[in-house]
């Protein structure tokens, strides 16, 4: 599956953004689909993930500010994002594991940006 993201910018601290992914087809029967990212220097971080029935999980520093979800009418997951601090700020990829234990499909990434 193809992925697209958008949404990134540049935003103050303590302010929100809200990243879309885009899928090139129906995301219904998609095993899992989530957010990476991946600061300047550092290695890529798992975020969250969206599973079937409605399950989610977040990484520990997305808990409590972050919240990722799905839209299948419209093939597009989204990871809502609140409370920014610049330690928020890096690359944010969009990801898609169709079945269990298969490899991830990856978007081009979105850039956020959390200065003042």
């Amino acid at each position: 599956v193809q992925l697209v993201e958008s949404g990134g910018g540049l935003v103050q601290p303590g302010g929100s953004l809200r990243l879309s992914c885009a899928a090139s087809g129906s995301i219904s029967s998609i095993y899992v689909m989530g957010w990476s990212r991946q600061a300047p220097g550092k290695q890529r971080q798992w975020v969250a993930r969206s599973m079937g029935g409605g399950i989610t999980e977040y990484g520990d520093s997305a808990k409590g500010r972050f919240a990722i979800s799905r839209d299948n009418a419209k093939n597009t997951v989204y990871l809502q994002m609140n409370n920014l601090e610049s330690e928020d700020t890096a690359v944010y990829y969009c990801f898609a594991i169709k079945m269990r234990g298969t490899a991830a499909d990856w978007g081009q990434g979105t850039q956020v940006t959390v200065s003042s």
